[in-house]
């Protein structure tokens, strides 16, 4: 499957592949603090002094970072972008199911993708959780007496990330990439010097053995090291998602180059300690590293937990602003928190609750090994989703079905194996990201429903054009000079405000112009596209603004826009009046729609929306709001 936008993803440069370490590989970066442990945990009491059963376990793991990121992401899913954006949400846009299309096969194609893109809510309460947490943990192997600590320093340190977020990270930044460098370094000549006294772990590369060990075991253990194993390529998904920033060939140099090579060293090295020592299965980590050296280590590992922490939160920032631009959310508060990096923003209700939800987890489970249960259930689902939505692409894009059967169907049957072996684990904790996911799952669904049924609304109380300029030859208004916008959610018909307006005034203003924002199913507009002005009569022009997914919605900025290119004149843009409705929800039993309490969910959440003048770059001067109530 080759891209069909072919964007940026041959762009390359060592910086950016330094920069991909720090963001893209920071979780992935940090899971061999837990991974293997909690795998040779699952084979049982004996499993760590059984030689056969620790390469097994080696070999597991080594063919999943194979299979799973190195072949399905690094080289096929990469492939699948929209002008060169990745992410659950830019597939959903490929394919059209952002809403803004009816019919049963884009619904499908809606569910789908809110589903992976609330399961993605549900990962990174849990990320930074057991990333942090296994971290800290290192103190009970170098301090025993200090393990009391372990939770309220994770907490501490967790909750001083979150409260950061508000200042911005761009700074902070541009060490990620330099920091994970020197961490992938790290535990690879842990892993390198481990294996070099025990090379017998090297049997491990062999696929056969990995096989032989999952057909041979108790099918209870092997499917449980399959789920514990899954552990070490959870984070493997940022890869996708985070195409748009650094481009697929940073991605894929920083991870064959240098992030792989570290995590297979460090596992094989983890194994190798385990052949000798098995006492060391308690910790094989920390384990790794001489005495002098424990503390050092657990404050780097710290440190890139942490970096690992702030990726996943900036990664639901991203994440709400392009389900905001889609229509799946309601307007909230983005701030930009760096004019020079578009990136850079803060959404302080996702900040929270993620907040909210992390530190949850966090106290709720108290140790990795007790959140290992609840991590992997929602990523393993995520990737499966992401597989068929790919394929999916692969045919909307016109490739064979047979080829499209045959490799995404592969893939496919991998994940659901691992989602398998996942799901036992969904009373051991699995529920709770489970839980998360489809809490916003039903927010999206919810506000898409929603607002279906207020433009339907809006339909029977907008008037038609033809219906407006025939009253205004008969009522003849007085004509206001001056111009004045009336900001409008459709692109046909006269706003509300304006016939509000009229109603109230008995005038109309000398020129008008009809503004309504759309959101592209694309990353990005381009700048010839942005703009379209139509003249309806003399004084009465409709402007078009369209903004992709990852763009910030800007008013003035898109007028300003259409007045270099010629299309208007005649007006001084910071003169002007915008008039804008603001819209009171009324959920109504006697008129069909959803149920209730979900009409009492949606207003609710239009209520707590941002405004929309403040959403669209407005300046408050220059808005005046008419309230209107819509019964749905």
């Amino acid at each position: 499957m080759t891209t069909a936008a072919g964007a940026n993803g041959s762009r390359f440069s060592p910086g950016l592949a330094l920069a991909a370490l720090g963001v893209v590989y920071g979780d992935i970066g940090t899971s061999p603090l837990y991974a293997f442990a909690q795998a040779i945990s699952a084979s049982g009491d004996g499993g760590a002094g059984q030689a056969w059963i620790v390469t097994g376990v080696v070999s597991v793991i080594f063919w999943a970072l194979i299979l799973i990121v190195s072949l399905k992401y690094a080289i096929l899913i990469l492939r699948a972008d929209n002008k060169g954006e990745g992410g659950i949400v830019a597939l959903l846009a490929i394919l059209g199911g952002s809403g803004r299309r009816e019919g049963r096969r884009h619904v499908i194609f809606l569910i789908i993708g809110l589903v992976g893109a609330a399961l993605l809510y549900g990962d990174g309460a849990i990320t930074p959780a057991i990333s942090v947490l296994s971290a800290i943990e290192g103190l009970e192997v170098a301090t025993p007496s200090l393990v009391h600590i372990v939770v309220p320093l994770t907490v501490a340190i967790l909750l001083v990330l979150f409260m950061v977020q508000r200042y911005g990270t761009g700074m902070i930044g541009r060490f990620f990439g330099p920091v994970m460098l020197a961490w992938f370094v790290l535990i690879g000549l842990l892993g390198a010097a481990s294996i070099v006294r025990n090379p017998a772990i090297l049997a491990a590369l062999n696929p056969f053995v990995a096989l032989h060990f999952l057909v041979t075991a108790n099918p209870a253990v092997s499917f449980a090291i399959l789920g514990a194993a899954f552990l070490a390529v959870t984070g493997g998904e940022a890869m996708y998602a985070d195409m748009g920033h650094f481009g697929r060939n940073p991605i894929r140099v920083a991870w064959f180059m240098i992030a792989l090579p570290a995590l297979v060293l460090n596992y094989f090295g983890q194994g190798a300690l385990l052949l000798g020592n098995p006492a060391a299965a308690s910790n094989p980590f920390y384990n790794l590293v001489p005495d002098w050296l424990h503390f050092p280590v657990i404050i780097f590992a710290t440190v890139a937990t942490v970096i690992a922490s702030q990726a996943i939160i900036s990664g639901a920032f991203s994440l709400a602003r392009q389900s905001i631009q889609l229509g799946l959310l309601p307007r909230l508060t983005i701030k930009q928190t760096d004019n020079r990096e578009f990136g850079q923003i803060y959404v302080p209700l996702v900040n929270w609750l993620l907040c909210i939800a992390t530190l949850g987890a966090v106290l709720g489970f108290g140790s990795s090994a007790a959140l290992a249960g609840a991590y992997g259930v929602a990523v393993s689902l995520l990737m499966a989703i992401t597989t068929l939505l790919a394929a999916l692409v692969a045919r909307h894009w016109g490739y064979n079905l047979f080829l499209v059967i045959l490799v995404n169907g592969a893939f496919f049957v991998v994940d659901l194996i691992f989602v398998a072996a996942n799901g036992v684990k969904l009373f051991e904790g699995g529920w709770y990201p489970l839980l998360l996911a489809i809490f916003v799952a039903m927010l999206m669904l919810t506000w898409r429903r929603g607002q279906i049924l207020a433009e339907q609304a809006r339909k029977h109380l907008r008037v038609e054009e033809t219906t407006f300029f025939a009253a205004m030859k008969t009522q003849r208004p007085t004509r206001l000079p001056g111009t004045a916008a009336f900001l409008s959610s459709a692109a046909v018909g006269m706003p509300l405000s304006l016939s509000i307006f009229l109603r109230h005034t008995g005038a109309i203003p000398e020129r008008v112009l009809l503004v309504t924002v759309q959101g592209a199913e694309i990353p990005r507009v381009k700048d010839r596209d942005r703009v379209t002005v139509t003249s309806l009569r003399p004084g009465f022009e409709r402007i078009i603004l369209r903004f992709g997914f990852m763009e910030e919605p800007d008013v003035l900025k898109g007028m300003r826009l259409a007045i270099s290119q010629g299309q208007i004149s005649g007006f001084d843009l910071a003169e002007i009046s915008f008039y804008i409705g603001s819209e009171t929800i009324i959920p109504s039993k006697r008129i069909a729609g959803m149920a209730f309490w979900r009409e009492v969910l949606y207003a609710m959440l239009q209520r707590n929306a941002e405004r929309s003048a403040s959403y669209f770059r407005i300046p408050a001067p220059q808005v005046v709001q008419f309230g209107t109530e819509i019964e749905i």
